[in-house]
């Protein structure tokens, strides 16, 4: 695996070894942009889709629709790094921010998984197909892009977490993108369309054949 600093010459896991003691410890944890989805619990024990913003061994910020309070505890379960848990240290417009409780072997842990993840993103590694992938019954959509504009286009498979379409028109690597009224980003192309992954990855319940984006 090919090292990878967090920002300007400081390794994440020297970094997980620091004990967090509030706000302005925590903050030393360099956090990188990582965008992984998952799922939170808050104190009603509800679960909500999330996304990832950034990411450091103490800390992590997320995007998501229901925000909980400040000092609420927070269990998340997020792709390729497993469950973790903290509290809420602020909110955000689009989410809120958790600090997170781990032990020090824990954060070496985090820190090993996030350099992995890092590397992922830095190579432009495939992202992998961690989640089942299903042909709709109905392939036909539209897509909305920047401006307002629409475009009609085909679904070739679903996941959760993303869908692949084919389309006539070329859009941008990291367009925007809403697929039906699902919103999303353009993340790769591949022979015959593109893939977009989902802001917030969609509920098990609503994950079948026929439903609609």
């Amino acid at each position: 695996m090919i090292a990878v600093e967090a920002t300007a010459g400081t390794d994440l896991r020297g970094l997980a070894a620091e004990p967090a003691r509030g706000a302005a410890d925590q903050r030393r944890h360099q956090r990188v942009p990582v965008a992984v989805l998952g799922r939170y619990m808050l104190a009603d024990r509800r679960e909500y889709p999330c996304q990832t913003v950034d990411m450091s061994p103490g800390g992590v910020r997320l995007t998501c629709a229901v925000k909980g309070a400040v000092g609420e505890r927070v269990v998340l379960y997020l792709e390729h790094i497993g469950r973790i848990e903290g509290v809420v240290a602020r909110t955000c417009p689009d989410g809120f921010a958790v600090q997170l409780n781990a032990t020090s072997r824990k954060r070496d842990k985090l820190a090993s998984q996030l350099t992995w993840l890092a590397n992922r993103e830095m190579l432009g590694l495939p992202e992998g197909r961690s989640h089942e992938r299903l042909v709709p019954t109905n392939t036909a959509v539209v897509l909305r892009v920047e401006g307002g504009r629409e475009i009609r286009a085909r679904l070739i498979d679903i996941s959760m977490s993303g869908v692949a379409i084919s389309c006539p028109v070329p859009l941008p690597l990291g367009a925007a993108v809403t697929v039906g009224s699902t919103p999303g980003r353009l993340v790769r192309y591949f022979e015959g369309g593109f893939g977009v992954q989902f802001l917030l990855p969609l509920s098990p319940d609503r994950f079948h054949a026929g439903m609609t984006l």
